[in-house]
């Protein structure tokens, strides 16, 4: 009903379970899907990691009763663009739509507030130094072509050296970084302060 009554918003399909989500996402091909965590035959941690896979010009909104830490980094990690508790207030859903829709990244005050401290306790603890301190010379100039999507060969062309070996980087990159997927390493790279969203 919340969801009818927004005038920008058109709903395009509705599914029970993650196996309805995939299905749907490829019959459908939607603009945003708020996804639930917790449901049936799949849930919706596996059903993001999956629809993003295959469609990764979707965007998900993950709408969920559970608020704990766990759950809301591993819909990230599968590729969620926003993370809202179902407490949230109705226009904080509405705001989440449109925000992920246009690309952004939507998170709810409270569950923010979880990520900079998650991200505050493993600078303290080094995890964020040390982590790039153990990158080559090397592995961190492939970091900053692969950050600005740059192919493997656009790499080894401009370093000199075999695509193969540009991929056997990215390898060892991912590796060290305990990354996985591109998504995640973009948001290193700009942590880190190795590309700008300008570029």
């Amino acid at each position: 009903m919340l969801l009818e009554s927004a005038a920008d918003l058109v709903i395009v399909g509705e599914g029970r379970n993650g196996e309805d989500a995939r299905r749907l996402a490829r019959e459908l091909k939607p603009d945003v899907i708020v996804m639930d965590v917790t449901m049936p035959l799949m849930d919706g941690v596996e059903a993001t990691r999956l629809i993003k896979q295959e469609l990764p010009e979707i965007a998900v909104l993950a709408l969920t009763i559970h608020e704990g830490a766990d759950y809301f980094f591993r819909m990230l990690k599968a590729g969620a663009s926003g993370y809202i508790p179902k407490r949230a207030a109705p226009e904080e859903l509405i705001r989440g739509i449109q925000a992920v829709a246009a690309g952004n990244v939507f998170l709810e005050p409270e569950v923010a507030r979880d990520l900079v401290a998650d991200y505050l306790i493993r600078v303290r603890n080094g995890n964020e130094t040390t982590s790039y301190d153990g990158l080559t010379e090397r592995e961190r100039e492939v970091l900053t072509y692969l950050a600005e999507d740059h192919t493997n060969q656009d790499i080894a062309n401009h370093l000199g050296i075999a695509a193969k070996t540009v991929e056997r980087h990215r390898e060892n990159i991912m590796h060290k970084l305990n990354l996985h997927s591109r998504t995640e390493l973009v948001k290193y790279a700009l942590r880190k302060g190795l590309i700008s969203l300008d570029e």
